[in-house]
């Protein structure tokens, strides 16, 4: 069977590196739409007003509303056109940076994180929601991002929560690719345009992928809670810098070229309650990740070593924890049977799923998270 491996062109680190964002849109041209929510172009806007200057560059104001829904695409794909824009530009969250990569469609894209929440900045997926907070499908592109920034000099200083989330997030691609890889299970990096139709083969993950998601989970049991310290104070450290870089690079390219499984399977099913809608991503993920364990009965070591570290550095262990204090059968049902739909990353398992065994799988998380929790 074929292998890939996917990534972005560029990925640039550092303290005040948005800055240098100017100098990326010059490769396209002068006029870029920027796709932000207005509180996040408000923090950054000394940076963006400088690096506009500096380089002679004009960002197209979108008003993002903060959900990676058709409508607002379609309106940001408009806009972009109205303004012959040269590249877009994805500036925040998660949801911004997908509706950028939506609106970009594969072609002139530059994403610069505020946080380190999820690994989406390197992908060339995006999760589109219904306007309602609901997820509804996947997106799929020819390219990754062009450039990958992240100002370090802003992530320490945004909430902690979202470097928790991100490291929720990230906590899943080991697992994940790990378990991808015992069920020789294809991976969307090996999939171009038009491959989900039969187009051609599809493609297993690479060793490489394997590699970067296990040091992916290694970083964040050696520097996690140091990085949560550091963030508590406003700091850039070290041990902040490799969060970063395995929340955004090394989970980004470890799930996208290793595969996704369970986890964020049961992430997509969750999405189903609307308690969980106030609760991000990665902490959703976080949890998915303990229902998985579960799932394909690991050993007792390995699940306390990740209960171990969710406790550490404040990620959730059970459905209380995640906004759900009691769930009904009914709702048990609704989460498992979105999780196990036909297109879902759990059929990457490598063993058969049903809808009653996810089921059993995350009420055995939910039991065993409650009790370490106490």
């Amino acid at each position: 069977m074929r292998r890939a491996f996917i990534c972005p062109s560029k990925y640039v680190q550092g303290e005040n590196e948005l800055r240098n964002l100017g100098y990326f849109v010059r490769q396209y041209g002068t006029t870029a739409l920027l796709v932000a929510t207005e509180s996040s172009v408000a923090r950054v806007s000394e940076a963006l007003n400088a690096t506009a200057e500096k380089f002679g560059v004009t960002f197209v104001a979108t008003g993002f509303q903060g959900e990676c829904s058709r409508d607002e695409i379609a309106r940001l794909g408009a806009l972009a056109r109205q303004h012959a824009c040269c590249c877009t530009v994805g500036l925040g969250g998660g949801k911004a940076l997908d509706t950028a990569r939506c609106v970009a469609a594969g072609q002139g894209l530059i994403v610069v994180p505020t946080t380190a929440a999820t690994d989406a900045p390197t992908s060339h997926s995006a999760v589109i929601y219904r306007p309602n907070g609901e997820m509804e499908d996947y997106a799929y592109f020819p390219r990754n991002p062009d450039v990958v920034l992240m100002d370090v000099s802003i992530i320490a200083a945004s909430p902690l929560r979202y470097l928790v989330s991100g490291m929720g997030d990230a906590l899943s691609t080991y697992f994940e690719a790990r378990a991808s890889l015992r069920s020789c299970a294809a991976v969307n990096a090996g999939l171009p345009c038009g491959a989900r139709t039969g187009d051609c083969a599809p493609a297993r993950g690479t060793l490489a992928a394997q590699a970067l998601a296990a040091a992916c989970y290694r970083t964040l049991l050696e520097d996690g809670y140091k990085a949560v310290l550091a963030c508590q104070a406003k700091m850039a450290t070290p041990a902040l810098e490799n969060v970063i870089e395995a929340n955004t690079l090394l989970s980004g390219l470890g799930f996208e070229s290793g595969g996704l499984a369970a986890a964020h399977a049961i992430h997509d099913g969750l999405t189903a309650l609307e308690e969980t809608h106030a609760y991000l991503h990665g902490e959703k993920v976080a949890f998915g990740t303990l229902a998985q364990l579960v799932l394909e009965n690991a050993p007792t070591t390995e699940l306390e070593e990740v209960m171990e570290f969710c406790a550490s550095v404040g990620l959730p262990l059970c459905l209380k924890d995640i906004g759900v204090a009691d769930i009904s059968p009914e709702a048990l049902r609704l989460v498992a049977r979105k999780a196990c739909q036909p297109e879902e990353s759990i059929h990457g398992m490598p063993f058969p799923i049903t809808e009653e065994s996810v089921a059993a799988a995350i009420m055995s998380a939910d039991a065993l998270g409650s009790a370490y929790r106490s």
